[in-house]
């Protein structure tokens, strides 16, 4: 196994169970000359928090009336002394909309009180309402026209599946890597939290947007691979790093833009003003993810791009386009990384790029007619 190669491969670090892999107990930073970094990492690190939780006519905007008791859910998280302690409460929370606001609540708290990383252990799986069902392939989601649901709440209703895993995600990598904070640094952490802070707020955009057109989260089955992706890597930071945000947060920078154009077709301008701006801010998810990545393989002496590659056999995990290449390169996400087709090619001339463009020419004409 890689985990295994990728033990030996340091002689003088830390041997740590469950992570399968040594640190050494270093800053976990390196050098953008290395490594392209996305340009607004910084920036989204070092902003304040973001209370726009509603979808005002003009765009994001801070909540008018708080739709769930905050008296009930500050309580919940009045003696609790630690973010990895209320990223397992968020996880514990079978409802969605109250996971949304309690998640913004646990990172609120934790920034303001400036409270300890903390160490806690992770639900086996988050709790989840009755509905909707999951099932266990996408390809058992109800087409659009035998949804019961019209096109643009087919789509959202989707994202919004989406949106409430990656809530799941990030604090599940918060709180199952939280007794190893020593080692990987409170900065890993942080980006995590931070990342799920922007979940719930989608999240909450999602489930207002669902509602306005007269739906509710739940209304239609929903599949279960994000969540059985996530479980693949429950040991392993290297391989979480490379499963979560480098493909599975990687491929809302591709769908976001697709999307958004079949919502302006539909004629649904609100509904898609939202995705694009989901999709505008999940870039910073894939950077925070790219920037730990390189991090960790950088202090057990690995190449990130042969141990990305090593990663996605052994864990079986695939990556399909059409790929969104401008915004993955944004991200710091090399094509070479994930593009089966740059696999050992160096020449990047005309051919090459015209092979690329039919390549996506013909993946989105089948998501299409899939569609419709």
């Amino acid at each position: 196994m890689l985990s295994t190669a990728l033990r030996s491969s340091s002689s003088s670090s830390f041997s740590l169970h469950p992570l399968k892999l040594k640190l050494k107990p270093t800053s976990c930073s390196y050098s953008s000359s290395n490594h392209p970094l996305w340009s607004g990492l910084q920036n989204w690190r070092d902003s304040s928090l973001n209370h726009n939780r509603f979808w005002g006519p003009s765009g994001p905007q801070p909540e008018a009336e708080p739709t769930i008791d905050p008296n009930n859910q500050h309580s919940q998280l009045g003696s609790v002394t630690s973010l990895a302690e209320m990223g397992a409460m968020v996880l514990q929370t079978p409802d969605p909309l109250k996971k949304s606001k309690l998640s913004h609540l646990a990172y609120s708290k934790w920034r303001k009180e400036r409270l300890p990383v903390g160490v806690s252990v992770p639900p086996t799986s988050p709790a989840r309402p009755s509905k909707p069902q999951l099932v266990v392939s996408p390809k058992e989601i109800p087409a659009p026209k035998n949804s019961g649901l019209p096109l643009n709440a087919y789509m959202l209703h989707n994202l919004a599946h989406v949106e409430l895993n990656a809530i799941d995600l990030a604090w599940d990598t918060v709180v199952r890597f939280s007794p190893y904070s020593a080692l990987l640094g409170d900065m890993f952490f942080a980006d995590f939290a931070r990342v799920a802070d922007d979940e719930s707020r989608h999240f909450a955009w999602c489930s207002q947007r669902l509602a306005e057109l007269g739906f509710s989260y739940g209304d239609m089955p929903a599949h279960n691979v994000l969540w059985r992706e996530c479980a693949k890597s429950s040991d392993d930071v290297v391989a979480r790093l490379a499963v979560i945000p480098l493909v599975q947060e990687a491929r809302g920078l591709d769908a976001g833009p697709r999307l958004v154009q079949k919502l302006i077709g539909f004629g649904d301008k609100r509904t898609s003003n939202v995705v694009a701006k989901i999709a505008e801010e999940e870039v910073a998810h894939v950077a925070v993810g790219v920037y730990w990545f390189v991090s960790v393989c950088q202090q057990m002496g690995r190449a990130p791009c042969p141990t990305f590659r090593d990663l996605l056999k052994e864990y079986n995990v695939e990556v399909k386009g059409p790929f969104n290449y401008t915004a993955r390169e944004e991200a710091g996400l090399p094509q070479e990384w994930y593009d089966p087709l740059k696999e050992g090619i160096k020449d990047e001339g005309p051919l090459s790029k015209v092979h690329d463009r039919l390549a996506h020419i013909i993946s989105m004409e089948k998501e299409n007619s899939s569609l419709s």
